[in-house]
Parts: structure tokens; C-alpha cells; sequence
């Protein structure tokens, strides 16, 4: 696991006083704050369309950069330099062997576990990252549907995809709630969030944050996972991530898909190396599904990454 380096002007920053309240019957607000105030290790995934994990790593080691494998992601890696930071600035960045990608951004594509041959959708894919890991796993083979809402997204995602040789997806522009009629094997629903746990690299979270906006972000979600819900097959699989730590966007989303709908079971999801908290089984009045335990909620302070959360349903085939 990377060093900790705390940030130079983590003194400065302010939490309002809800907000301490609230995360200090979450977790150990300290360390959660001692983490949230510290800088974000840099750290890359290998692109295996266009390029060989030892051959990338040999060719940037041999550049003074410093590789440490990611446990939980055969492909990726944390990456420093004594003096330089600029890791976009790498040929192999250029020319697409390498994709700088946060190490828990790399979780859903992993529990999705897509396959060469099969219908997937990544329902809100811009810029890209998580796109462009699901198609090295289906080694371009298969439709890869990958869909955002924004166009000023859409571009770079469409420039990211480029640049990655990816040539199984399609790209598409518009809200994922009005998908209909599709077969998907697979679907991952990367959902729009409150991205409480990004805040060690988007410190403007802790200025903007308001409990008030929760009730109506979970409701877009809900609705995105509905939508995600109707059009995977049988025996499918829908993976639900946000980079939010708040219940109301993660267990309280999953409990109200799984107390919905007859057809969906919850399976756990944990990997080598991947330290993971407790899921919330109840907060502020709220008591959530009796299986949320096999959810994957990541703290900042688990493994020195941003703070995440994935849940993988599978769609029962009653046939």
C-alpha cells in the first residue's frame, strides 16, 4: 500500500459540523478524516488491447517512476517519481498502453467480470475508464454498449475509447433511464453521486455537501437501477458502484431494488488483497436488507484509495 502524505494545507479545511456528526457514527471519523485530507496516490492500469503488463512496467521503470502492483487488479498499478508528477505526460500514456485510473475505480469491472462474446452495457460510462477495462476483459470481442448523458462527456469518452483501440463499443448519448427492450449479459450502473468518498482529491465535496440533496440523488439512482434491472437477461449480472460513502445512496438503494423486484439475488463480492469496512446494516431509523453484508464498501482508510461502494446482483433464471 502507498505512503500516506498528508496534504500541506489540510489545516485549512473546514467540515461542517452535520457533516462530522454524520460520518462519526459511520466510521472512525479520525482516521477518515486523516485520509480524506491526504493526497491521493497516483495510479495507473495497464491496457492489455495494445500493450504486455511486464513489457509497460519494464518501460516505465526504466523512466526513474516507481511501479507497486495493486492486489486486487492484475493490471494495475500505484505509481510515483522521486521528482515528477506528471504521469499524463508518459509515452505510454499517449499512446494508450496505460490508463490513469483511481485503484478502486477498478473494482466494478472486476465483480462484473464481463466475457469476450457477450452484451454489455455501461450505462454511465464517460470518461471512460471503467468502459475501457471492460473491454480489455472482453478482449474486444462482443457489443459493449457504453452510454452517458452530457455530450461535453460524451467527447471524452469517445477520445478515451480511441486512444485505447477499443473497437467493440458503441457510443451512446442520452439519459440511461429511457433504455428499453435490450438483452444485456451484463450491465454496470456507475451511478451519478453525492462522491463523498472522493473527497481527498475534490475537496470542493466538503463545501458543497448537503444532506438535503441524498433524498434526490437516491431517487435517480433507483431509477437507474430499474432501468439497468429490465433489460439484463436471466442469469444476468448488474453491478452497482458509486464513489459515495452515504447510506441513502448505497445500502438503501440496493435494499429498495432487492424489496422491489422477485428476481434479483445479492452476491458477495470481495477480492485478494481488497480491504473492505462493514457494510451499514442500519442507519438514522433505516434498517437495511438482511443479505447487505455481501456488499463491498471501501473507506479511505482501508486501503489508502478514495472511498468506494459496489454491489453485484444477479437476475435468477426461474426457467
Amino acid at each position: 500500500m502507498p505512503k500516506l502524505e498528508i496534504m500541506p494545507i489540510a489545516d485549512t479545511i473546514v467540515f461542517k459540523p452535520k457533516f462530522i456528526e454524520r460520518y462519526s457514527k459511520l466510521t472512525d471519523w479520525d482516521e477518515f478524516k486523516k485520509y480524506c485530507l491526504a493526497f491521493l496516490p497516483r495510479s495507473i492500469r495497464v491496457n492489455t488491447l495494445k500493450a504486455n503488463v511486464a513489457d509497460v512496467k519494464k518501460s516505465i521503470e526504466a523512466k526513474g517512476w516507481i511501479l507497486e502492483a495493486i492486489p486486487w487488479c492484475d493490471t494495475g498499478f500505484w505509481i510515483h517519481h522521486p521528482d515528477r508528477r506528471d504521469t499524463g505526460n508518459l509515452l505510454e500514456h499517449k499512446l494508450g498502453y496505460i490508463y490513469i485510473q483511481e485503484s478502486v475505480s477498478m473494482l466494478p469491472p472486476l465483480f462484473l467480470d464481463p466475457k469476450p462474446g457477450e452484451m454489455v452495457l455501461d450505462m454511465c460510462a464517460a470518461p471512460g475508464s471503467k468502459t475501457s477495462q471492460i473491454a480489455t476483459m472482453m478482449k474486444n470481442e462482443g457489443l459493449l454498449l457504453a452510454n452517458d448523458y452530457r455530450g461535453q462527456r460524451i467527447q471524452s469518452l469517445g477520445i478515451n475509447l480511441q486512444r485505447m483501440g477499443v473497437t467493440n463499443c458503441v457510443v451512446t448519448l442520452m439519459n440511461g433511464e429511457k433504455f428499453s427492450g435490450l438483452t444485456c449479459d451484463k450491465i454496470l450502473v456507475d451511478a451519478p453521486c453525492s462522491g463523498t468518498g472522493t473527497i481527498r482529491k475534490s475537496l470542493k465535496t466538503i463545501r458543497i455537501w448537503n444532506p438535503k440533496m441524498l433524498r434526490k440523488i437516491s431517487n435517480q439512482q433507483k431509477k437507474l437501477l430499474m432501468t439497468a434491472w429490465k433489460n439484463v437477461v436471466p442469469g444476468g449480472v448488474v453491478v452497482y458502484s458509486t464513489c459515495s460513502l452515504e447510506p441513502e445512496e448505497n445500502e438503501a438503494v440496493v435494499t429498495w431494488l432487492l424489496e422491489n423486484v422477485d428476481d434479483a439475488e445479492l452476491e458477495e463480492v470481495k477480492l485478494p488483497g481488497l480491504k473492505v469496512g462493514k457494510a451499514v446494516k442500519e442507519f438514522e431509523g433505516a434498517v437495511y436488507h438482511k443479505d447487505i453484508d455481501k456488499v463491498c464498501r471501501v473507506w479511505p482508510q482501508d486501503n489508502n484509495t478514495e472511498g468506494f461502494f459496489v454491489a453485484k446482483f444477479r437476475k435468477k433464471d426461474n426457467d
